[in-house]
């Protein structure tokens, strides 16, 4: 694409015989003269003159425009720019009393019009060239022509000037062009690097995540190996303790039958008074029943810990999609990081009775896990006193919620943006992988879910995640997060 010409001229100077003269030399008048000088040599002397040569044309002539004061210069100028059709350049006189000089007209001209291309025409100056040179300080654009003037000089200038005019145009519109091709490259390599970073994030954590699913099933593998081996022996010495205790109340009763029969022989029941004080009988058969319920409710609770272990690692099931209670699970949770949370703040648990949702109980178990235990790292422990962590269920058009609030430190805004990138974390070094929050959102989003965030520094944080019922509604939400 180029500019069209430009042979517009603007001639600045007080003296309407100089108008003449540039209009002779540059404007339309000039052929219509040479016309009629060519009409009147063939009256006079009977030839047509000099023929043109084959392949020549007539110089194109140039829109001259005039102004007699510099102010009515600039006029011109601010007016050719409104409409659209600047001056290519200028001839401008060096003194034009009363009004502006020619310097002046040209810092003038220059302020609305920095691209006019400048000629001054003089034949003497108040001032030395040096002066005006320095002054106007703008040499590329500047030339002088001393009066008088060759016509063969004016054109010519007038030729250059405007080409160069010309030329600087139509290198401008490459610069543009230029910059907007680089900005659009840019604005693509940008994007590619955007998303090929994407990209390496997202392999990192989904390598990430398939790390820790491979830690899982091991763990699980380990919690079956585990619960077998333990729930064995428990078994069996829970089964010996129903009969020890059956045992020992058949003691205590032949004691008892012994004490009633020995009454009636005095030697007898002194001698069996003496072994039962000695023996500390009386406190014997008040203290073994409580020893034997205390033992008997520490083996309950070692099997439910065995069980809710089984039922947060599913040693069970594969692991595939199924039905799984999300309340049972969150119990199985919280009581296999109980000892994480017990002097660190309450658990209080505020369940809707959501019942069953289609989903990878292991991994659902594991971003509670990672909620609640984050949670519980919230709380300052000089608070560790009155520090509490709420664990809500809720249902609703299809989904079910669940919430862990907590009392802590809350999230700061400049760390918000980044709490879910891989190995982003603020712990202190060793204390915190940064995979934690990551897995968790990766997990969700496997199961077409939502994860949210609210928090205020000082107050707490909670997070909500948002699941839907069904799997296949699941599959669906996860293929179009992939598309997009």
């Amino acid at each position: 694409m180029t500019t069209p010409s430009n042979r517009r001229i603007l001639l600045v100077d007080d003296m309407p015989t100089i108008h003449d003269d540039f209009r002779k030399i540059l404007g339309a008048g000039a052929a219509p003269a040479k016309l009629a000088l060519k009409a009147a040599r063939a009256a006079l002397f009977g030839d047509d003159g000099p023929a043109v040569k084959p392949g020549k044309t007539a110089p194109a002539s140039f829109d001259l425009d005039s102004a007699y004061q510099g102010e009515a210069g600039l006029a011109k100028v601010e007016a050719s720019l409104r409409e659209g059709r600047p001056y290519a350049m200028a001839f401008v006189d060096m003194r034009m009393p009363p009004g502006w000089d020619g310097v002046e007209t040209i810092e003038r001209l220059w302020q609305v019009d920095p691209k006019l291309q400048v000629v001054i025409c003089t034949a003497y100056a108040d001032t030395s060239w040096e002066e005006v040179l320095d002054r106007l300080d703008a040499r590329d654009r500047l030339l002088i022509l001393k009066k008088p003037f060759d016509s063969i000089e004016v054109r010519q200038l007038a030729n250059a000037l405007t080409a160069k005019w010309q030329m600087n145009e139509q290198l401008a519109c490459q610069i543009d062009r230029l910059e907007e091709a680089v900005g659009e490259r840019t604005r693509e390599l940008s994007d590619a690097n955007a998303a090929l970073q994407a990209q390496i994030d997202e392999r990192k954590r989904l390598e990430a995540q398939l790390v820790q699913s491979e830690k899982l099933v091991s763990i699980g593998q380990l919690a079956a190996g585990v619960a077998h081996e333990i729930n064995n022996p428990i078994g069996y010495v829970f089964s010996n303790f129903g009969t020890l205790e059956g045992y020992l109340e058949s003691l205590f009763r032949m004691f008892d039958a012994c004490e009633a029969a020995a009454a009636q022989t005095p030697a007898v029941a002194q001698r069996l008074r003496a072994l039962a004080d000695e023996l500390q009988l009386e406190y014997l058969k008040e203290d073994v029943p409580s020893l034997m319920r205390e033992s008997k409710e520490g083996i309950r609770r070692v099997r439910q810990i065995v069980s809710d272990l089984k039922d947060f690692s599913h040693v069970d099931h594969q692991q595939t999609w199924q039905h799984a209670d999300i309340e049972r699970g969150i119990d199985s949770t919280l009581n296999i990081v109980a000892s994480e949370l017990r002097f660190k703040a309450d658990v209080v648990k505020e369940y809707g009775g959501v019942g069953s949702v289609e989903c990878l109980p292991l991994e659902i178990n594991q971003v509670v896990m990672n909620l609640v235990v984050n949670a519980a790292h919230a709380i300052d422990p000089e608070r560790a006193e009155c520090g509490r962590i709420v664990v809500r269920t809720g249902i609703g058009e299809g989904e079910v919620w669940i919430e862990v609030a907590d009392n802590g430190s809350g999230i700061p805004k400049d760390v918000l943006p980044r709490i879910f990138d891989p190995f982003y974390t603020t712990k202190p070094v060793g204390k915190g992988t940064g995979l934690g929050l990551s897995l968790s959102y990766g997990i969700v989003h496997k199961h077409g879910g939502r994860i949210t965030v609210d928090t205020e520094v000082g107050r707490g944080t909670t997070f909500r995640v948002m699941l839907p019922l069904r799997r296949d509604v699941a599959v669906e939400r996860e293929a179009k997060t992939l598309a997009a």
